[in-house]
């Protein structure tokens, strides 16, 4: 008797509905959701980093975790409001270097906004060192990549920063933005909160 296929509409279900994640899943069912349902492609160091916090929360609760959770848990992990925010930025030519640039940047840090400055061979390089000179921030750029959230003039920009700290196992930050150099610098401050609040035991 052959096989015929079924399409899952005509009984009511989706594909999606048959993805679900718990303390047995692995990180193929993670990503595919956050990509599926949120449109984000994770380098495949993240997919393991982040998988292993939503073991953490299914370990825990004993239960499933839905598409929503696990945004839910993407956001509180990689796009916190608290932490180290990105309020504005210009960027500049190093009169001495052309080839290099001067970031002036104000980061709003736990609220209280301050103005920081500091040079690289690009954007992400002159953020990096201002983060390290006044705000005693030390992190190293291990790896970037970038992607877009749909097409057209509305799409979205969406940055993954890899990085080490002093002496520290790598973790990744996260930005999202309708212009891409705004994303990279976001997903920068996502990784110096992380690395902030491991330093302070959170």
């Amino acid at each position: 008797m052959p096989y015929l296929p079924i399409d899952p509409k005509d009984l009511g279900r989706t594909y999606e509905a048959v993805i679900r994640v718990n303390s047995q899943s692995g990180k193929g069912g993670v990503a595919y959701v956050l990509k599926a349902d949120y449109g984000l492609d994770l380098p495949r160091g993240l997919q393991i980093e982040f998988s292993k916090r939503v073991q953490e929360v299914t370990d825990r609760t004993g239960k499933e975790v839905t598409s929503a959770g696990i945004w839910s848990l993407f956001e509180d992990t990689y796009l916190r409001r608290d932490g180290i925010q990105l309020a504005d930025y210009s960027i500049f030519p190093e009169p001495r270097a052309p080839e290099r640039r001067r970031i002036a940047a104000v980061v709003a840090i736990n609220g209280e906004e301050r103005q920081i400055e500091g040079v690289g061979n690009g954007p992400i390089a002159a953020f990096v060192d201002a983060l390290q000179r006044e705000c005693d921030i030390e992190l190293t750029v291990v790896d970037y990549r970038e992607h877009s959230i749909g097409a057209g003039a509305d799409a979205q920009a969406t940055a993954y920063v890899q990085v080490c700290g002093s002496g520290e196992a790598t973790l990744y930050g996260v930005g999202i933005d309708g212009n891409i150099v705004t994303a990279s610098l976001k997903a920068v401050a996502s990784a110096a909160t992380r690395i902030s609040q491991r330093t302070d035991g959170q």
